[in-house]
């Protein structure tokens, strides 16, 4: 019996998916549950499991786009588990014969003597050219008979339009449907929203007593360190309920604001940028934000994360500090309105109380669609953050940090 294979629907609204990788080939066994293929989504990479225990047979190529519902396979239920594969597999390879060459029986040719053509360089003259990548073909020689001396090469120099002696290779790779998907909406983003960008600095040094302070407790509890997304999480979600047009999306002629946070992170995968969601980000402590990031990181770097995780979300925090990024625009998020760019610490100086002091300072910014957000709640969004930041303890806790981190 022939069992036919069709792919299922990843989620909502996706009716086609690309086999991004056979894991195995026409022909083999395959066991029941035994990851087959990846196929890629607009939004996500996801395995294929086989459906029974049999013999595959292919019915799509690698890079294929198919429709949700169609056969990609057959499996032969039927065939019998082949014996004796593993003992062909690891048979030693067959010794390759070596092909012995005979002593030459010929006569030496006799030594020539030399004679320079025009464009012939000297030994010392090509040796110079080569250090140069230079052609001997592009040089005007001007010794006798129109040999290429070496003061010639040390003064040659290269033509403009004469390639270098490094590789000049290049290859082709075809984008994944993610890849080619998030490149369309990055567009789309740009051409159709009304896009601005703000920014602000934060003294980091608040934080960083806090976490020095707390961090190895809070990890030897929680078993999640004290990072900096819980801070700039918690952040948002203060500025998010004050500034509520910022948590809302445009829908055709209607604005649509929400009464909960859900935070999208940006996390870089193996198969592009992935950007899941922390549900209720309201709701949750430090350690609860600190879980949940962790949590959703590791799926996404290990291929896992699902469509479903990665659906919704009300505003994106992105941090390309982890990169070494000192300052960006980040692009918001569609159909969100409005995007935090993170971006790396360094020590600068900066006033406080009245004096110069060096203080770890990082650079934020953020992206917003100024159709249905204006400049005095975006620029008071940005400050609020900043505040709250700046003043974790009471602004972020409570005044109750051992309460806050549940110590």
């Amino acid at each position: 019996m022939a069992l036919e294979m069709k792919v299922p629907s990843p989620g909502e609204s996706i009716t086609e998916v690309e086999i991004a990788q056979w894991l195995v080939e026409n022909g083999d066994y395959v066991e029941k549950d035994q990851a087959i293929a990846e196929v890629d989504s607009d939004k996500a990479t996801l395995e294929l499991p086989a459906e029974a225990s049999g013999i595959i047979t292919l019915k799509a190529e690698e890079g294929d786009a198919v429709a949700v519902g169609q056969v990609v396979c057959l499996i032969d239920t039927d065939a019998a588990k082949p014996e004796g594969k593993a003992a062909v597999s690891e048979e030693a390879p067959k010794e390759e014969t070596k092909k012995e060459v005979a002593p030459s029986t010929s006569t030496p040719a006799p030594v020539k003597t030399t004679t320079y053509a025009s464009g012939t360089a000297s030994p010392a003259a090509k040796k110079v050219l080569a250090e140069k990548g230079i052609d001997p073909s592009q040089v005007q020689g001007t010794g006798k008979d129109g040999r290429i001396t070496k003061a010639d090469a040390v003064d040659a120099k290269p033509s403009m339009g004469t390639p270098g002696g490094g590789s000049r290779g290049e290859s082709r790779k075809k984008l994944s449907m993610l890849r080619r998907k998030v490149a369309e909406r990055l567009v789309s983003v740009k051409n159709e929203t009304a896009m601005l960008t703000t920014f602000n600095e934060v003294d980091m040094q608040p934080i960083f007593d806090l976490r020095k302070q707390y961090k190895e407790t809070f990890k030897g509890k929680h078993g999640v360190s004290l990072g900096f997304m819980s801070f700039f999480t918690l952040a948002c979600v203060r500025a998010l309920k004050m500034f509520p047009s910022v948590n809302s999306m445009i829908d055709g002629k209607e604005m649509i604001s929400y009464d909960f946070q859900d935070i999208s992170i940006a996390v870089s995968g193996p198969k592009g940028l992935m950007v899941p969601v922390i549900r209720n980000a309201e709701n949750l402590s430090f350690r609860g934000v600190e879980s949940e990031v962790k949590r959703l990181a590791i799926r996404a770097r290990e291929g896992q994360i699902t469509v479903d995780e990665m659906t919704g979300g009300t505003f994106t925090i992105t941090n390309g500090g982890v990169f070494g990024s000192m300052l960006s625009t980040p692009i918001i998020n569609p159909p969100q309105s409005a995007i935090l760019g993170m971006h790396n610490i360094v020590e600068r100086p900066i006033v406080r109380d009245g004096q110069i002091v060096i203080a770890p300072i990082m650079y934020v910014a953020l992206s917003y669609d100024h159709r249905i957000i204006d400049g005095k709640e975006s620029v008071g969004f940005l400050v609020t953050v900043k505040e709250a930041l700046e003043n974790p303890e009471e602004l972020l806790m409570d005044s109750n940090v051992l309460k806050a981190l549940e110590l």
